[in-house]
């Protein structure tokens, strides 16, 4: 199997690697970055036509090249990717958090509390209204992790995990914690030791719905 993965950060690549990895090692990867995508969207404040096109382009591009599943990996562009899946199907395309909405309903309950964790502000303008649709009557507690993508950017790896826990442990009383970004895959042990909850990663759910929709499709 082919999987694409779209970047809007290179944060986002290692930790998606490692769960491929782990997870489904078989799978053969192929990375597409534009980098500058997250920068535009912080400088223009919403998505915009020309970032919609820009995400076509991106997917169309890794279909052509033979990909038997495409997962994007940047969590702030959730219409854009939406637009890129009814473009593309019935080919399989996974926006990079859906299915970690999915295991933190299952976990918390349709009327459950669950803490949203994120490095990167905009994921907390896009991500809620996923959740909402999943499950209308989930309470969500969302937390910006204050200079975590800063320390991550300057390369203080552990600046950047202990950002992360810093914020967990103000969330409070909530079921599990969903930590938005791939990039926080990495800070999830201390993550949950700050606050004594489950923690679930963007990574590890993509790559487990991304498995069991492919090779049930194979074995179809």
């Amino acid at each position: 199997m082919r999987i694409a993965l779209i970047h809007a950060l290179k944060h986002a690549i290692p930790p998606i690697e490692e769960a491929f990895a782990r997870l489904w090692p078989e799978a053969r990867l192929a990375n597409l970055l534009d980098d500058s995508l997250s920068a535009d969207l912080a400088r223009d404040g919403s998505l915009t036509p020309a970032i919609y096109q820009r995400f076509l382009t991106l997917a169309r591009y890794a279909a052509s090249t033979g990909a038997d599943g495409i997962l994007f990996t940047c969590s702030a562009f959730g219409p854009c990717i939406e637009a890129c899946a009814r473009d593309l199907a019935p080919l399989p395309v996974l926006k990079p958090n859906e299915a970690m909405i999915d295991e933190a309903v299952s976990l918390a309950g349709p009327e459950g509390k669950v803490g949203l964790l994120a490095t990167f502000a905009a994921t907390l303008a896009s991500m809620p209204p996923e959740f909402a649709a999943a499950a209308p009557t989930l309470t969500l507690i969302p937390c910006l992790a204050e200079d975590a993508m800063a320390a991550m950017d300057r390369g203080d790896l552990n600046g950047h995990d202990q950002a992360a826990a810093r914020a967990a442990a103000t969330i409070g009383d909530v079921d599990v914690i969903a930590l938005g970004q791939f990039s926080l895959s990495r800070a999830h042990k201390l993550v949950a030791a700050a606050s004594g909850k489950p923690v679930l990663t963007t990574p590890d759910s993509a790559v487990r719905k991304l498995r069991h929709l492919l090779l049930r499709k194979e074995a179809a």
